[in-house]
This record gives C-alpha cells, structure tokens and sequence, in this order.
C-alpha cells in the first residue's frame, strides 16, 4: 500500500504520455505512481479500454488514482472503463494535460488526499503563462 494518490496519463500517443511520465518523475516523489496507458496495445496512436483498466489498477496503492486524458477518444474510453469498473477512490479528472498532471503529481508528492490532487489538478485550468 502506497501513502500516496497515483495518477494514470491517458493520451493517444504513448511518445507524448511517457514525455509527461518523464517530466513528472523530475518533479515528484518516487512514491507517486505514474502509469502510462496511451497509444493501442499495437502501439499505434489511439486509446485501448484494456490499457487504461489495467493502468487504474496498477497505479493503485489504496490512497486513490486521479485519471488524467488529454483529449476527445481519450476521455470518453476513460468514462467508459470508470463506468463499466467503478472503483472507489478513481476520479477522472477534468483538467489540461500537462499543466494539471504536473500539479496533480507534485501535490501527491506531498502526501494529500485524492480531493486535494483532483482540485491542484483543475485549479491547472487557470494558469497563466505570460
């Protein structure tokens, strides 16, 4: 068991998700476990129910999984695993990519609660670059 929320990067492209994963890793905890579940299990670009549902289970550690799409198919093959194998303490996450999975993963760092990552994660919404 893990004292810390884990995060699960869907993306259709398995470059892009592993780049994030990478980046995250610089910025968080090794504790927090990141889990890529992107691309198709051909490892071409698109999204795989299969990989996603094994990515939510792996990520899992007890402290809860903040799911994080990037965009269009990603999101709605997300809703339809979290719909099909509801797990307590999965919530899918409502916020940009890069910009909330970075908050998400340096506030798990810290130790919060599921509420607390999926909230640092869609405050990403609002931030400003220039």
């Amino acid at each position: 068991m893990s004292d810390h929320v884990g995060i699960v990067l869907v993306s259709h492209s398995r470059a892009l998700a592993a780049g994030l994963k990478e980046l995250l890793g610089e910025l968080a905890s090794d504790e927090v476990r990141v889990v890529v579940a992107a691309g198709t299990e051909e490892g071409e670009l698109g999204t795989s129910y299969e990989l996603i549902a094994r990515a939510v289970a792996e990520a899992d550690g007890g402290a809860g999984v903040a799911v994080l799409p990037d965009l269009g198919s990603s999101v709605l093959t997300a809703v339809t695993v979290l719909q099909d194998e509801p797990h307590p303490g999965v919530v899918l996450v409502d916020a940009p990519f890069v910009e909330g999975a970075v908050a998400a993963a340096v506030t798990a760092s810290t130790g919060a609660v599921l509420a607390e990552v999926v909230a640092a994660a869609e405050e990403a919404r609002g931030y400003r670059k220039l």
